[in-house]
Order: structure tokens, then sequence, then C-alpha cells
């Protein structure tokens, strides 16, 4: 039956991440200076993090990079200043190539209409046109205000997938802001496979006031399946983020970290 080739399909992917990821702004209070940023990715490394996603730098480029390869962290992808993507391609590139990543992106945007967003959308077209000349490409983080419906019922989530180009751009999709967004996970995953080089793995938990970001396994999020789904969409990257944490952010992450090579590593 269906019921049990899924089962053995999800059997024989239990061991489908090879490498864990973090989104940077998870820790974005511990990364003031040097001395910080080397000392949180030595916290990372011990808590099982291989990879980082950046949320901008707060000392420069060449100097992160740096002191992320002295400590073993790869750098797989950025949220930086779209502006300067725009406006100075070959700085914002430098900057990019010093980080050791060639997936330039952003954190999020807020459009208030398809014409904002069409306008955003041609930028970010050509930006990923000149990335992917040299072998990247333009990556957008999405929150759950593009799933919001506009007069007509378009709604900025279907303008992106079906504007932005898919062969020079790409999504970090967000679990929990999927969902936030009266999304199904696992569909929005299918929908865009092959174009999702980051997902952000995101828990949603629940409490009086309404749904929270927690660690994950410990929300309601179904990750066998989203994680089953991703492995057969290509995704490269799976990176933990906890925008909000009750506590020590390094605490959530050891949480996060472990249930996921409990689950889901070899």
């Amino acid at each position: 039956s269906n019921n049990q080739m899924s089962i053995s399909l999800y059997g024989g992917q239990i061991d489908m991440i090879e490498k864990l990821g973090v989104q940077l702004y998870t820790i974005r209070n511990q990364m003031g200076s040097a001395e910080e940023i080397r000392e949180s990715f030595r916290k990372l490394k011990k808590l099982g993090y291989d990879q980082g996603q950046t949320a901008g730098c707060q000392i420069p480029y060449a100097e992160f990079g740096q002191i992320a390869r002295e400590e073993g962290i790869e750098i797989v992808g950025t949220h930086d200043d779209f502006d300067m993507m725009v406006n100075d391609f070959d700085k914002a590139w430098e900057n990019h190539q010093a980080l050791g990543t060639k997936i330039m992106g952003i954190g999020g945007l807020l459009c208030r209409t398809p014409e904002e967003l069409r306008a955003f959308i041609e930028k970010a077209n050509a930006v990923g046109a000149k990335a992917h000349a040299r072998g990247g490409k333009f990556t957008y983080h999405h929150h759950s205000h593009e799933f919001i419906r506009w007069d007509g019922g378009v709604r900025a989530i279907d303008m992106l997938v079906g504007e932005l180009d898919p062969e020079t751009t790409s999504f970090v999709l967000d679990t929990y802001w999927v969902q936030h967004g009266g999304g199904d996970v696992r569909n929005w995953i299918k929908k865009l496979s092959g174009r999702i080089d980051i997902l952000h793995l995101k828990d949603m938990g629940r409490d009086d006031k309404g749904p929270y970001i927690t660690e994950i396994g410990n929300g309601n999020l179904y990750w066998e399946g989203i994680l089953d789904e991703a492995a057969q969409a290509g995704v490269k990257y799976y990176v933990v983020e906890q925008d909000s944490c009750p506590g020590d952010p390094f605490e959530s992450l050891r949480r996060s970290s472990d249930y996921i090579h409990a689950h889901f590593m070899k």
C-alpha cells in the first residue's frame, strides 16, 4: 500500500541530512566583535553545526570569512544588503567571495502592492543573472505575509514563484512561515522542487496567545514528512533558525541539534 511505501521510503532516508547549518540571526546578540564571533562558532561546532548562513556581518567580510574557515563553519548563504547587490554588484560579489559562498540573498521584504513587488522581482532577476554568470544564485527568504491575498486573490508568493527566474534564483523556504501563512509545508517543498537551495528548519508551538517559534521537536510540525519531501526536492542545505528563544539561544540550538541528530542524521 501507499502507506507502506512511504514508510519504507522514509526508513531509507532517515540519515538524509549530512551536515546541519544555522541561520546566525539566531545568535545575533553573540556576534558583535571578532572575538565573540569566533567564540560563537566554536560553540556551534560543539553543538553539531558545521554550516552557517549570515544575517549581515558586524565586522569586515574578509575577517568574518577567515574566522569561519578557521573554526570549521562553512558559510552556505547570506541575508545581505540588497541595495548593494543592485547598485554595486561587484562589491557585493566580492563580499560573498570573502565569505566563501556563491548564494547571495535577502532575509525579507515587505511589498504592499503587486506593482511594488513586480519592481522588486525585476531587480532580483537582474541580480540573479549577474550571480548566475559567476556560478552563483540569488535567494529569497519569505515570511507569512507573502501568503496574504491581495485584491483579485493574487498572493505575493504566487508572483514570486511565477516570475523569479528558476535558473538564476532560488527560495529559502521557511517551514514555520509557510505553516504560519496557512500553507502546507510539504506541498510547498514539492511545488518548489529543485528551487530550494536552503531550507529553514523552524518548529511551531502553540500556547494561549497563539503560535510561536520553538526548538525543533518541541513544536507540532511533521518533521518526518517535511524532511522526506525535502530530500526528494533536492534541498542542499538544512539550516536551523530560531528568531526568538526563551533563554540562551545556544541552549535552544542544542535542543534542536540533539533532536535532528537523533532522528535525521547518520
